[in-house]
C-alpha cells in the first residue's frame, strides 16, 4: 500500500507542477514507471486509484489521460460516498451548508446580475402560493444552485451541489411533516431575493443563515 501511495504522490506532483495538464496523455506505462522509479505494478495500482477519483481517465485501447480536473467531475466521488448517507450524515451536510451557503449568498449580493435576479423572481413566482412538497424541494435546490452560481466561484458552487445531495430526503420529509414548512420556505426565499436585489450582503447572509438553520433545528429534533 505504501508503494502505491508513493506512486499516487508522484503522479499527483506531475499534475500539480504542470508537467501533466488537463487532457494530457500519460507516457506509456513502461516509460512512466522508469521515469518515476516505480514498478509497473505499483504504477498500475496508482492509475486505477486515481481513475476512481476522476483524476485520470483510462481509455481502453487508447491510453490514460488526465481528466478535465473540473471541480464537479472531481467531486463526483464525494457525491457517490454521500449517496450511502445515514440520517446523521444528512445533519452534517446541513451543518456544512450552514457554513458555506450564507457566505455564497453574501458574495452573490455583490455580484448577481439583473438577469439572474429576474430568474430567481420567476422561479419563485412559478411555484404559486401552495406548491406541492416535491415541487418545492426541486425549486429549493435550483434556487440555491443559482445563488451559488451568482457568487462567481465555481468550486464553491460544486461543493454546495455535492453537499446538498444527501439533504433531499430530509427536505421532503420536513415539507410533509412540518405544518408551516412550505410557507416558511417561500417567505425566506423571498427575503433572500429582496436582500440580493438591494445588494445588501449582510442581510442576504443573515436570511440564508436563518433559512438553513430552521431545517437543521427541525432535523435535530426529528432524528
Amino acid at each position: 500500500m505504501a508503494v502505491t501511495d508513493e506512486a499516487i504522490g508522484k503522479i499527483k506532483e506531475m499534475i500539480v507542477s504542470g508537467a501533466l495538464r488537463p487532457g494530457d496523455r500519460l507516457p506509456r506505462e513502461a516509460d512512466l514507471a522508469a521515469e518515476l522509479g516505480l514498478s509497473r505494478n505499483s504504477l498500475r495500482e496508482a492509475v486505477k486509484a486515481l481513475s476512481l477519483l476522476n483524476i485520470l481517465d483510462v481509455r481502453q485501447g487508447d491510453g490514460t489521460y488526465v481528466s478535465s480536473l473540473e471541480p464537479q467531475e472531481l467531486l463526483e466521488a464525494v457525491s457517490f460516498v454521500l449517496d450511502f448517507h445515514r440520517d446523521d450524515t444528512a445533519l452534517q451536510a446541513f451543518q456544512v451548508r450552514g457554513i458555506l451557503e450564507p457566505a455564497a449568498t453574501a458574495m452573490a449580493a455583490q455580484r448577481i446580475t439583473p438577469e439572474q435576479l429576474d430568474g430567481l423572481r420567476q422561479l419563485l413566482a412559478g411555484l404559486g402560493e401552495q406548491p406541492g412538497v416535491e415541487e418545492l424541494v426541486a425549486s429549493d435546490l435550483e434556487f440555491h444552485r443559482r445563488i451559488a452560481e451568482a457568487a462567481g466561484i465555481p468550486l464553491l458552487c460544486s461543493l454546495l451541489d455535492t453537499v446538498s445531495a444527501p439533504t433531499v430526503r430530509a427536505r421532503l420529509w420536513r415539507g410533509i411533516t412540518q405544518q408551516d414548512a412550505v410557507a416558511r420556505t417561500l417567505a425566506e426565499h423571498t427575503a433572500i431575493v429582496d436582500a440580493l436585489e438591494q445588494r445588501d450582503a449582510e442581510t442576504a447572509r443573515a436570511w440564508s443563515t436563518v433559512h438553513v438553520a430552521s431545517i437543521t433545528r427541525w432535523l435535530r429534533t426529528a432524528l
